[in-house]
């Protein structure tokens, strides 16, 4: 079961790189890629092995504990591994699959995606200084 499925949610396909609307993520991807997969895929490469999803998972694990959540972060100036044992006790248990399906399944319309997010321009004139 997939982590969606797992929570009720549908994945949405957005377009690459737009930075007002999704940066972080986009950041993040970016930083996966570049120090993960190239260079996991160029190590299997030279064996001349494929990257998949089962050696992908396989080396996630490690390269988590061992680079991505050891590394002091450019933005916060902390690694993130301390960073999330000191917050921990903050955050919410995820919520109970079978709660949330029921929870889901009660709504008798969806919610549209568009209604969820405004164009750019609405946050840009909030953002304006007036006279």
């Amino acid at each position: 079961m997939t982590l969606a499925e797992r929570y009720g949610f549908t994945p949405k396909v957005c377009r690459p790189y737009r930075a007002q609307t999704k940066g972080k993520v986009e950041r993040f991807n970016h930083y996966l890629k570049n120090s993960f997969v190239v260079p996991l895929a160029a190590s299997l490469k030279q064996v001349d092995l494929l990257l998949n999803v089962e050696v992908a998972n396989s080396k996630i694990g490690p390269w988590l504990t061992d680079i991505a959540n050891a590394r002091v972060h450019a933005t916060t100036g902390e690694i993130p591994q301390h960073r999330l044992d000191t917050e921990l006790h903050h955050l919410l248990p995820l919520p109970d699959p079978r709660q949330l399906l029921a929870t889901i399944t009660t709504l008798t319309q969806p919610i549209p995606v568009e209604s969820l997010q405004h164009p750019l321009s609405v946050y840009q004139s909030l953002l304006e200084v007036r006279p």
